[in-house]
């Protein structure tokens, strides 16, 4: 059983469908990390043009996917309430296999460090236990106004 729900994920951060990449947490430690699910589904928009005739996720969105899990750790803290977490940069990014229709990604984010509304979290992307991406993320923390 999850943690949180994909509503009580928009509760949290301000995205929505279609670029919603979360459908569940399973862990979570306000502030620390972040544990999430994504069902990855042949009707996802991007499939249509991402590849035809060979559907593959594109890397962005795993890193995306992952950043949303950190956002939802960095949110999820009482003073950052209703606050937004931007990207601020991408760095070490890896991709280690194809992430397809019918591939459930678990997306892991921990933060590694932060001062004051600016830190860093390390993130992996999962199939059945395997490394499917990396990357350490920069996050900035705006008022989401």
């Amino acid at each position: 059983m999850s943690l949180l729900n994909t509503k009580q994920i928009m509760e949290i951060i301000p995205h929505r469908q279609p670029f919603l990449l979360l459908d569940t947490i399973e862990e979570l430690e306000p502030g620390v990390r972040a544990v999430g699910k994504k069902c990855v589904s042949y009707n996802e928009p991007y499939f249509a043009g991402h590849f035809p005739k060979e559907p593959v996720m594109p890397g962005v969105l795993i890193i995306e996917a992952m950043a949303q899990a950190g956002a939802v750790a960095i949110l999820s803290e009482p003073e950052n309430k209703g606050k937004t977490a931007y990207f601020a940069g991408i760095s070490q990014a890896r991709f280690k296999q194809k992430v397809i229709p019918g591939d459930v990604l678990t997306l892991e984010l921990e933060i590694i460090k932060q001062k004051g509304p600016v830190g860093v979290g390390r993130g992996t992307a999962k199939v059945d236990g395997k490394l499917a991406a990396s990357a350490e993320l920069t996050f900035a923390i705006g008022d989401g106004k």
